[in-house]
């Protein structure tokens, strides 16, 4: 039923988002040229991998995060446009709108058992980690939230989450941890730094 509502919403939106994607690639490739996309490898629902796509942010080559971040990139990051292409996913069954932010495959070994169990349902563009602090917040306190949201899920926790996801855009809160930078890799149980872009 979710993955059916998801769909439709999804479909219903599409005369929306999709002018606002195309405007979003134009402006990536004006800024930093091809790919306009970032794709990186993902651990999805039951940890199978998958590769995420999201609006390129950052320039290729040598630097920080932070040097290697344009202007067109803290745009849309800050207003969240650099996830559109994952609305794609959403319809082809590899994402939810909502559901536990996919991370980096790299780090399925670092996880304790209940940290694992987060991979119980489908990844999504949002999720209740990402209205209850996101970037601000440790990685214990992120991934025990997501494991929240697996045994606690319903519709209208969904409706819930999408509804704050936008108020949280519009008041662009715990978007980055550090002026946009990417966040500290995810370590293991030690970990306590903020967590990874998501």
């Amino acid at each position: 039923m979710k993955r059916f509502v998801e769909t439709l919403l999804v479909l219903a939106a599409l005369p929306l988002w999709l002018p606002v994607a195309g405007l979003c690639a134009l402006a990536v490739l004006l800024a930093m040229g091809r790919p306009v996309l970032f794709r990186q490898e993902r651990a999805g629902l039951a940890a199978r991998p998958f590769r995420i796509a999201k609006f390129r942010t950052m320039l290729n080559g040598d630097g920080d995060d932070a040097s290697r971040l344009t202007k067109t990139g803290r745009f849309l990051r800050a207003t969240s446009l650099d996830e559109l292409p994952q609305l794609f996913q959403v319809l082809t069954g590899e994402m939810s709108l909502v559901g536990p932010r996919p991370l980096p495959v790299r780090y399925l070994p670092r996880y304790t058992k209940e940290q694992a169990r987060r991979h119980e349902t489908r990844p999504g563009i949002t999720g209740w980690a990402q209205i209850n602090g996101r970037n601000a917040i440790s990685w214990r306190d992120k991934l025990a939230l997501d494991v929240w949201y697996v045994d606690h899920r319903t519709l209208a926790l969904d409706i819930k989450i999408l509804a704050l996801t936008v108020w949280k855009v519009l008041k662009r809160s715990g978007i980055d941890a550090s002026e946009g930078e990417t966040m500290p890799e995810f370590t293991g149980e030690n970990s306590q730094s903020a967590a990874a872009p998501g």
